[in-house]
């Protein structure tokens, strides 16, 4: 056994063995933003970092609270997954669509992350979704290694580009307008 492995069954075996998956409440929003905070840097997920907020957490738990879930240990919120159910008009497929998918780093390779992604699963196929969608960063090695072996192929790549405004002439002169305002 390697230490790598050594270290891994340690920590697994340190874990509380009462993990439990739950229907998120809305007493819990605060810790699940905090985690996303953590998990969700500039510097390791650019991308995640600039959509996850609190208005999106909100706006998420208060249109489909049902499928949003939280894994639970010692009282506190260890794990989130989001999801929600999209219908199109004239279109008679529901999907599912995870959204977002948080493990605290202490509870990684416990098996949580799979069991949120399995009960939201079943939520999604008891609300008659025919497919279920994920999207992540491509640097995200570990979440695309996740997806894959959780059975998701049919990977398309997605280009998202960006325009640093600050450069941009309405940009510069209203910022020159406000600080005149400030001065007088």
């Amino acid at each position: 056994m390697t230490d790598k492995q050594k270290k891994s069954r340690r920590r697994a075996k340190s874990q509380p063995a009462n993990i439990e998956i739950r229907e998120m409440q809305l007493k819990d929003i605060p810790a699940v933003f905090e985690l996303g905070q953590k998990l969700f840097t500039a510097e390791h997920l650019p991308t995640l970092y600039r959509s996850w907020d609190e208005h999106e957490l909100v706006a998420l738990f208060d249109t489909d609270n049902e499928t949003c879930l939280v894994a639970e240990a010692d009282d506190r919120i260890i794990a989130f997954i989001l999801g929600r159910i999209m219908e199109k008009p004239r279109n008679a497929w529901r999907y599912g669509w995870l959204e977002w998918l948080g493990v605290d780093p202490a509870f990684k390779r416990t098996g949580v992350a799979t069991r949120l992604l399995n009960q939201l699963t079943n939520l999604f196929i008891e609300r008659d979704a025919r497919i279920m969608l994920v999207d992540t960063d491509v640097k995200n090695h570990s979440a695309l290694a996740f997806f894959r072996k959780s059975g998701f192929g049919q990977e398309m790549r997605h280009v998202y580009l960006s325009q640093n405004l600050e450069a941009h002439p309405k940009y510069i002169e209203r910022k020159h307008a406000q600080r005149s305002s400030r001065a007088d």
